[in-house]
């Protein structure tokens, strides 16, 4: 297998219904079989099901992750926690969700209860709540981090089937905050949660000459930030979000908490942007017309305007598409020279653009393995989707590879549950408490009965 096969697998599109391979949710890498998977219907179960059985094993999840993560061998298992799901408890401070609960319910039963995490939300809402944690999902703005870091408790079943609770404030709770599923599997999780609150988001078409400074000011001046860079227009696309004024705040309550859109305000100073995007990616891509998800991605940018909205509105918009996407955290204080040096490589290269640059900034993450751990981190993430034979375009992941290689030598630390090319990576220099991570890893595991031939190498 060549090694852009390996990085960036193609897509399967056409699965016999008799086949009982079973594949990641993009349909780019067999994990296994049907018949290797089990769905136990309580923790108990679980714990049984774990004592009885020999061989490795895997939580499968909502599958979003690429392959390598879930694929196991021919004699192991694979976990459908599917049952484990639904709110557990709640009280005025927090909330308990079983592992396996989609963040879409997460967010929903909040808003029901007038409560919301200070953690952005993750855009893919499909994902579960302890794939999102255990991967280092996170948002946008610099006063939150990740979704782990809002977690109070964290139970996991261990591999030899008895029950931990790992607490804030123990000494390796900061491991499982983001455990790559090594430590255990997670069947439930304890959210601390403040009061729901509305904003309003300020979306703006501007020049990137100045996006060195910009992109600090726009994080430090809102509570929440997210920015698109079309570097082929030298334009960004920036959503900032500040808490609602009373008076927003009274429209979007009379509007039945429907996201407000501010009326004479449509922007259309984006839009021949957005038609060259979209001929790109109809290039790439060698879908006609108007296609499929993927565009709506993009044409989302059309005649914008400023709304008002619950936080999950406003920014849990992401549309779940079959895609190689490639993320990279940075030191946010190296960010502007690191924006300089971009600038510079295209300015050389000119290299073909498939998809804007997405930039998300976040506070420091408590969690060991987390991207932002210790340091105010800025995402850099990169997108190239599938065509619809399951093809891929070679320029797009030429452009991958190459900003990746980039961001790696300015000391970046992949997103866990994306696509990265991990010899660019030297994971002990990047973490300081890897160490710390597989000698807790080591005694909880001992077999590396929660591995598989990605795990495993990465922490052995």
């Amino acid at each position: 297998m060549s090694r852009d096969a390996r990085l960036y697998p193609l897509r399967q599109t056409h699965v016999e219904p008799d086949d009982d391979a079973l594949w990641n949710w993009a349909q780019n890498a067999q994990i296994g079989t049907s018949n290797q998977v089990r769905r136990p219907a309580s923790e108990a179960e679980l714990q049984k099901l774990i004592q009885t059985s020999r061989g490795q094993i895997r939580v499968i999840g909502s599958k979003l992750s690429p392959g390598r993560m879930l694929k196991v061998g021919k004699d192991d298992l694979l976990l459908d926690l599917s049952a484990l799901r639904g709110l557990i408890a709640s009280d005025d401070h927090s909330v308990t969700f079983a592992g396996a609960t989609p963040l879409e319910q997460v967010y929903r039963r909040l808003t029901e209860m007038n409560r919301m995490l200070a953690s952005s939300p993750g855009v893919i809402a499909i994902q579960t709540l302890a794939g999102a944690m255990a991967t280092g999902t996170h948002g946008q703005g610099l006063q939150q981090s990740s979704i782990a870091d809002e977690a109070l408790s964290i139970r996991m079943v261990l591999a030899d089937g008895s029950v931990r609770e790992f607490v804030r404030g123990d000494a390796d709770f900061p491991a499982a905050q983001v455990s790559l599923g090594a430590l255990g599997i997670v069947t439930a999780v304890t959210l601390r949660t403040q009061p729901f609150r509305i904003f309003t988001c300020h979306k703006n078409a501007v020049s990137a000459d100045t996006l060195e400074e910009d992109l600090l000011r726009w994080n430090d001046d809102y509570t929440l930030s997210k920015a698109w860079w079309f570097v082929d227009d030298n334009l960004m696309h920036v959503w900032n979000a500040h808490e609602a004024s009373d008076e927003e705040r009274q429209r979007y309550e009379a509007q039945g908490r429907q996201v407000v859109e501010h009326e004479g305000e449509v922007d259309e100073s984006l839009n021949d942007t957005i038609d060259q995007t979209l001929a790109h990616m109809h290039r790439d891509t060698q879908i006609h017309g108007k296609g499929g998800k993927q565009f709506r991605t993009v044409t989302r940018f059309r005649d914008f305007t400023d709304v008002t909205g619950d936080i999950y509105q406003l920014f849990c918009r992401g549309i779940a598409v079959p895609q190689i996407n490639v993320e990279i955290g940075v030191p946010l204080a190296k960010t502007p020279a690191i924006i300089r040096r971009i600038k510079a490589w295209y300015a050389e290269n000119r290299p073909h653009m498939h998809y804007p640059i997405i930039l998300r900034c976040t506070g420091a993450s408590s969690a060991w393995l987390s991207p932002a751990s210790d340091q105010p981190t800025c995402f850099f993430g990169f997108v190239v989707y599938y065509a619809d034979d399951g093809s891929l375009s070679q320029e797009g992941l030429h452009f991958l590879t190459e900003v990746e290689k980039l961001l790696a030598e300015e000391g970046g630390r992949p997103h866990w549950g994306k696509y990265y090319d991990e010899d660019r990576y030297n994971w002990r220099e990047l973490y300081p408490q890897w160490d710390a991570f597989r000698a807790l890893r080591s005694q909880l595991d001992p077999q590396g009965r929660l591995g598989n031939d990605y795990i495993t190498p990465l922490f052995d």
